[in-house]
């Protein structure tokens, strides 16, 4: 199963046509936020199951602020971050998501990729789809793959 991961594309979707095609076909696609009006021309432009939540700049959208997914054995807890301190680091981020009984948690808000394994719970940050602040500012997503045997691999990748 190959899920891709983006967020803070601030209504420029420019590069979703060109992630969607080097990555070939997509069996879920996962959107943390900052989509700035944008989810109808997603829904419509994505052609597989799609999981979107609202981000700190998403202020006229019935989408939920966050959001609890299952994933093979995975349950995930998607939010945008910015409730969470996330600028500071990711602890009382994972902490929420352990307190939702989640084993992943994934966030944007920042426009930097990380993909933090270092504990019980697994940290995904695609960085920024439009908008990307880390050194060398190339637009970035997140690739999960889940394997034969049911386990999750991440990659980030660039535009």
């Amino acid at each position: 199963m190959k899920i891709l991961i983006v967020s803070d594309s601030h209504g420029r979707n420019n590069y979703l046509s060109k992630v969607l095609d080097k990555v070939g076909d997509v069996d879920m696609f996962l959107h943390l936020g900052d989509l700035e009006g944008t989810e109808d021309f997603i829904e419509a432009f994505v052609d597989c199951r799609v999981e979107m939540i609202a981000g700190n700049n998403d202020y006229f959208t019935e989408i939920p602020r966050e959001k609890l997914i299952q994933i093979g054995k995975y349950t995930i807890f998607m939010t945008h971050g910015h409730l969470y301190s996330v600028y500071f680091g990711t602890e009382q981020l994972k902490e929420a998501a352990r307190m939702r009984g989640a084993d992943i948690v994934m966030y944007g808000h920042t426009h930097m990729p990380s993909i933090d394994q270092s504990d019980d719970v697994i940290a995904i940050n695609p960085g920024s789809i439009s908008k990307p602040r880390q050194p060398g500012r190339q637009p970035s997503f997140i690739l999960m793959e889940i394997d034969k045997n049911g386990e999750a691999h991440f990659t980030i990748n660039y535009v």
